[in-house]
């Protein structure tokens, strides 16, 4: 008859502990608190990249039938009657549900929150694609919807709701199509704004150059 060792209990691996005060310990939370960074890094990129995503998009879809280009009303029009009030049937829904004497989710604090920055961005000056120029137009229907660094190629103008008569040039755009024999510098207007009643008597075309670079105002 053969004899069998018996089997010791607990003869796994064991786990490691090390002194709270360790070097060893001091390591690795040092590495776990890296990892927390990390990770919460790549998720406010995520956020950054899909927010960016629906910002440039929304334009993207706001853009006119070709050959033509937006009035500076009429973007104003989209700010405050498309962009800004996205997020208002949600939101409508959220405080439906939410029971007399309840605290509000945390969805509906988010909508709140994005409403109001949102709202205070524009009022103190938003950068949007620029679709009153002809040119940057055409060269934004080729974007896929998908690349970021595409978008950074356009040229960009800045409105405000605190100054909706006046527009500026806050970026005048990188890709070779935007670049004019002479560059535009900061320092040199383009032309100073006309008035919104004026705006509606002159053709697409001509308000295209209606902007002031940004150190003008």
């Amino acid at each position: 008859m053969t004899n069998s060792k018996p089997a010791k209990a607990g003869s796994g691996k064991k786990e490691k502990i090390f002194h709270p005060q360790s070097r060893k310990a001091a390591q690795i939370t040092r590495i776990q608190l890296r990892n927390n960074k990390l990770s919460d890094a790549s998720n406010k990129k995520a956020r950054k990249s899909h927010a960016e995503t629906d910002f440039y998009g929304f334009w993207y879809h706001a853009m006119p039938p070709d050959g033509e280009t937006l009035t500076l009303p009429t973007i104003h029009d989209l700010i405050k009657d498309a962009w800004l009030s996205r997020h208002d049937a949600q939101l409508e829904i959220e405080r439906f549900a939410r029971r007399k004497g309840r605290p509000k989710s945390t969805r509906e604090q988010q909508l709140e929150e994005t409403k109001l920055r949102e709202a205070e961005e524009y009022r103190t000056g938003m950068e949007i694609p620029d679709l009153t120029h002809q040119a940057n137009i055409e060269l934004f229907r080729r974007w896929d919807q998908k690349e970021l660094a595409f978008v950074q190629l356009l040229r960009y103008i800045r409105v405000s709701s605190s100054k909706p008569d006046l527009v500026l040039v806050s970026r005048p755009g990188k890709h070779p199509s935007l670049l004019s024999k002479k560059r535009i510098t900061s320092e040199e207007p383009i032309e100073v704004a006309m008035t919104e009643d004026s705006m509606l008597s002159e053709p697409p075309s001509r308000f295209g150059s209606t902007i002031m670079t940004m150190d003008e105002v």
